[in-house]
């Protein structure tokens, strides 16, 4: 479960508006049960200041979507499914929009 991965949401309640969830949680962490986790929904164009920052647009599969920061939220590794892909290449994006929610800047 490296930081970054990519699981499809298993929740029946809420896997159609937030069909994905990045793992964030560092890999030093790999041996607690849960696993720190934003879920991403459909890309929608948000344009004002701080909300680009927060929510950023993110790619993956080739689909835009919307990282939702403000959702992060713990997880049972055992309730996040199959591994669907990566998102390390976006690290930088994901590691901007946690340190604006958690500092603001």
């Amino acid at each position: 479960m490296p930081q970054f991965a990519v699981y499809r949401n298993q929740n029946p309640q809420n896997r159609e508006v937030l069909p994905l969830l990045v793992d964030v949680q560092a890999d030093l962490l790999k041996e607690l049960e849960t696993r720190a986790v934003i879920p991403l929904c459909s890309a929608v164009e948000l344009t004002s200041f701080p909300l680009t920052y927060l929510t950023p647009a993110v790619t993956f599969e080739g689909r835009n979507y919307l990282l939702m920061t403000p959702q992060l939220t713990g997880i049972a590794r055992a309730d996040l499914g199959p591994h669907a892909g990566s998102m390390a290449d976006q690290q930088r994006v994901i590691f901007t929009a946690i340190d604006f929610l958690v500092r603001g800047f």
